[in-house]
């Protein structure tokens, strides 16, 4: 007898719902999208959904299962507590918290009610990062001692949206922080310290408006990672810069996920997370070699929470390795504020 899907909801009719969470729910046979929380009377809601008013209707159904929190970031906390008391499993977008305090009370709450809280750390299946991921791991530069991580981008102009303007969980740090140190926790593991410079340097910035660059660099005995992002940043940055023992790889371009779910491919499309810009290797002589992006998976994401519900795998991500990006997060907060290195071990 062939085991019904698991319904799921999705808390938010926003661009993080409409790109990522409810195309690749759909691309997961074992999970069905029931519900979207939408307060609009007239929202657009993905096929095959019911549209609900507000959170409690989904709360409320039993026949509902996974929560999926895709709102804004001063939000994710308190609705991530609500959906676990209703003892529902738990998707956050990141940040899942604005401090390491409030992320540790909700895997408390998660590990009493013995339900799963996971964040949407999506970018562990990006094409950039699986083509560098898997030539450190083939040991194709050595030992490595400097990897560089950019997320930037050409937005000179403050715009009227929350993640721009002043106040919780807002600004660039919130924003792609969470997955520029997930990625580099996944390589690496937990850095003995942190030092950042967090700052807003676009033009009409001030206290009306949130950070817009930051520079953190994460401290191990024997290599130094540096994570940034910025928006005045035109024609862009290589993606990933890592220099090892034995030569250097370049990952110029991003993933191409986004910008195809944005012009309405989904996975399973032919040319879904294919990447045309291969890895450079450079070798200790000068050569260069060119070496095929796999394809991007971010779908893979829910394959994997489909699985660990079913019993049958891990999760996405563990809560240690959910409460580890916070603490570093939280730590380049810390850093950028009173100019010393911190450790993020001891938060």
């Amino acid at each position: 007898m062939q085991t019904p899907p698991i319904n799921v909801a999705i808390v938010g009719n926003g661009m993080a719902t409409r790109v990522f969470h409810a195309p690749y729910i759909a691309a997961t046979p074992s999970l069905h999208l029931a519900a979207v929380v939408a307060r609009q009377p007239d929202a657009v809601i993905p096929a095959g959904a019911a549209r609900r008013g507000d959170i409690a209707a989904v709360l409320a159904d039993p026949a509902i299962a996974v929560v999926v929190i895709a709102t804004p970031s001063d939000t994710h906390a308190a609705l991530a507590a609500q959906a676990l008391r209703a003892g529902k499993h738990v998707v956050a977008e990141k940040p899942l918290a604005l401090s390491l305090d409030e992320a540790r009370g909700l895997a408390r709450l998660a590990q009493k009610q013995e339900r799963l809280l996971v964040a949407f750390h999506n970018r562990r299946w990006d094409s950039d990062f699986l083509a560098v991921h898997q030539a450190i791991e083939a040991g194709r530069i050595g030992r490595v001692v400097h990897f560089e991580s950019h997320f930037d981008r050409f937005r000179p102009q403050v715009r009227d949206r929350w993640r721009e303007q002043a106040g919780p969980g807002a600004g660039v740090w919130f924003d792609l922080g969470p997955h520029l140190v997930d990625q580099a926790l996944a390589l690496f593991g937990m850095p003995l310290g942190v030092s950042a410079d967090i700052a807003a340097l676009r033009d009409g910035t001030g206290a009306a408006s949130a950070d817009d660059w930051a520079n953190v660099v994460l401290r191990y005995p024997d290599r130094r990672v540096v994570l940034h992002a910025g928006m005045c940043v035109a024609g862009g940055s290589p993606r990933f810069i890592v220099h090892g023992t034995q030569g250097t790889l370049i990952k110029r371009s991003f993933d191409p996920q986004e910008s195809q779910s944005v012009a309405g491919l989904r996975p399973g499309d032919a040319d879904w997370g294919i990447d045309p810009d291969p890895l450079q290797l450079i070798d200790g002589t000068g050569a260069e070699t060119q070496l095929p992006a796999p394809r991007g998976c971010q779908q893979h994401f829910y394959a994997a929470l489909a699985q660990a519900l079913r019993g049958e795998g891990p999760p996405p991500n563990s809560i240690d390795e959910l409460l580890a990006v916070h603490a570093v997060i939280e730590a380049a907060q810390i850093s950028a504020r009173e100019g010393r290195v911190v450790d993020p071990s001891l938060l």
